[in-house]
């Protein structure tokens, strides 16, 4: 379904292009994901404003919209970068953080949905069981249910929305139909750090701003945060330092690092 030498060559295009992923993200990890992203070789651009949304999709390469710390102008924001990027064929990335938690977010989630119709969604498995089916209720932004239990939610929702969908966890599924793909790196530690899960969204921006197959893209991102979480936790003593050393491997992973690290189902 997807070849090994596919992750690196789109690894590459993030290298080569720097897509510019415009990021309307929470304040909670704004400074983590953008680090991340240059890291990893792409231009993050954090803009919110009402009045300058519109302009900056229309020129980014990709848009990630993160609904982790919700406001009225942020929604309104969300709307409408949402709509321009859709109108121009940009790639959304949506990060419906925390959906079935409360009434409004739930609400918020399925507005961008039917307005903005996201190619990418990425969620952990609670979250996507939640998106699929409004009655199921979730933990705040934590998982309560591994990846393999939301399967099946997660590709009805790919059906339904025609979107990819990605499932992170202790594994990641990357979901386009019927198609699964499944990446099996990372570690636990990687769970302790605030905003991994915002982080791989913003990964996933990046991919799919520089390689145009959108299952190779997500595929490639995940794999790409989970050897990333593997080469840092191998140096960190504790989340903190995890936090630190991540953004390192971003940096430094190469192709023979994925080589020799990559565990997947392809």
């Amino acid at each position: 379904m997807i070849k090994e030498t596919q992750i690196i060559e789109a690894l590459q295009k993030v290298h080569k292009k720097s897509p510019l992923v415009h990021n309307i993200t929470n304040y909670v990890v704004m400074n983590n994901t953008a680090n991340a992203l240059l890291a990893i070789g792409a231009s993050p651009v954090m803009a919110h404003a009402v009045d300058e949304v519109e302009a900056m999709a229309g020129i980014a390469s990709s848009l990630v919209i993160n609904m982790g710390t919700l406001s009225e102008k942020w929604v309104d924001a969300m709307l409408l970068a949402g709509k321009k990027a859709t109108a121009d064929a940009t790639d959304i990335v949506f990060d419906p953080v925390g959906v079935g938690a409360t009434p409004y977010r739930t609400q918020v989630a399925r507005q961008i949905i039917e307005a903005c119709r996201p190619t990418i969604i990425r969620g952990n498995a609670s979250e996507i069981m939640a998106l699929y089916d409004s009655n199921v209720a979730t933990k705040g932004v934590d998982s309560t249910v591994s990846g393999n239990i939301a399967l099946e939610s997660a590709k009805l929702l790919a059906q339904s929305t025609q979107a990819v969908v990605v499932i992170s966890g202790e594994s990641d599924y990357i979901i386009d139909g019927e198609k699964v793909v499944i990446i099996h790196n990372g570690t636990p530690i990687m769970a302790k750090v605030t905003g991994m899960g915002c982080t791989a969204s913003a990964i996933i921006g990046a991919f799919a701003g520089a390689e145009e197959d959108r299952l190779v893209a997500s595929t490639s991102a995940m794999a790409v945060m989970g050897i990333a979480g593997e080469m840092a936790t191998e140096k960190s003593a504790g989340p903190g330092s995890m936090q630190m050393n991540f953004i390192d491997a971003l940096y430094a992973i190469s192709d023979k690092e994925i080589e020799n690290r990559l565990k997947a189902s392809l």
